[in-house]
């Protein structure tokens, strides 16, 4: 009798490393086609799966998009929670911030889009844990702001979630163009712009400006020196004029 072939191994992959390349393969489809044009079997074709394997994790193609984005900012968190604390200065901790998000942007252009037109635009996106992620993300600009006024930095009637709205607003704004493929983003002039701008708002209004403290001083010298010729000259005058006729 002839002896059975060998069984071949199959070895099976971790549901950690088969979760991670599914995750991989459908970040690399959407960014490359989007998320209406991606399919399922493009990205089981991708991770090396079968379509069965991705429903086995994820319950639909919109489950795992929200998990491709959610795991970028995670990520983006976890670097900021490494670096942040070895900023120094509330200017730089703010332009940190603004760049670093410039940054984000820059290098992945599909996910932002797929954030912007995709998931914040769904109708329970503020009961969404992705929303969670977001406010955790950008409390760190508030809570600068937050210190900033309780130092004396900052003006105490400042609203720090408005110069939140106003910093990640104007990035959304200036990135436009740069998610339409239409032009390019520059994360360092961009970031130097939004810091010129926040540097004119967010002061004391009656803190003077750097040149006022050697103006102020000038003037002080000036009017001294004024007074010293003024005092000079009434004394000269007194003694040149002539004593009064008894």
């Amino acid at each position: 009798m002839a002896k059975a072939a060998p069984r071949r191994q199959v070895r099976r992959l971790p549901p950690e490393k088969r979760i991670a390349d599914i995750l991989a393969a459908a970040k690399a489809v959407f960014d490359e086609k989007g998320y209406n044009d991606a399919l399922i079997s493009d990205i089981a074709v991708r991770a090396g799966v079968v379509e069965g394997s991705i429903y086995r994790f994820f319950a639909n193609k919109r489950e795992l998009l929200v998990k491709v984005v959610e795991h970028w900012y995670v990520s983006m968190l976890a670097r900021y929670e490494a670096d942040f604390p070895a900023v120094q200065g509330t200017w730089n901790q703010i332009h940190f911030l603004i760049h670093q998000h410039l940054m984000a942007i820059k290098s992945e252009p599909g996910l932002a889009r797929l954030l912007l037109l995709e998931i914040r635009l769904e109708p329970d996106y503020r009961q969404s844990n992705f929303f969670n992620l977001n406010r955790s993300y950008a409390s760190r600009i508030v809570e600068v702001v937050k210190r900033a006024i309780a130092t004396g930095e900052f003006r105490p009637n400042l609203s720090p979630t408005l110069v939140r709205d106003l910093v990640y607003g104007t990035i959304e704004h200036r990135s436009w163009v740069f998610l339409r493929r239409e032009g390019e983003l520059d994360p360092a002039t961009v970031t130097e712009g939004i810091i010129d701008i926040l540097r004119g708002g967010l002061g004391l209004n009656n803190q003077p400006s750097e040149e006022a403290p050697g103006m102020a001083e000038r003037l002080e010298r000036a009017t001294a020196e004024l007074e010293s010729v003024t005092a000079r000259l009434k004394a000269l005058l007194a003694a040149s004029a002539p004593s009064e006729m008894s």
